[in-house]
């Protein structure tokens, strides 16, 4: 389950998409801790299980849902569903 103070956020050096999603989520505000997968094995472990085994970043857990992938209005909707006082002040409603 994701802190009170902010969403995991699985990544891996060199990742594209979680280098495009990193910014997305700094521009909106979004408070978020990155776990490097290739730096230890229960955050790999954590994302082939919900990603069907695949390692597959960038991948979120926000509150109890994982999120494999996501496009940030999904971050969005899913921090409003279950971390809403998690979103930032002026995020889209």
């Amino acid at each position: 389950m994701t802190s009170a103070e902010h969403i995991d956020f699985y990544w891996r050096p060199g990742c594209p998409f979680c280098m495009f999603l990193e910014r997305k989520l700094d521009r909106t505000g979004v408070p978020y801790r990155k776990l490097n997968i290739w730096e230890d094995e229960q955050h790999a472990a954590f994302v082939r299980s919900v990603a069907d085994g695949n390692e597959t970043v960038p991948t979120l857990l926000i509150g109890a849902r994982a999120l494999v992938n996501p496009r940030i209005d999904d971050v969005l909707a899913t921090m409003r569903a279950e971390t809403p006082e998690l979103l930032p002040a002026d995020s889209p409603s």
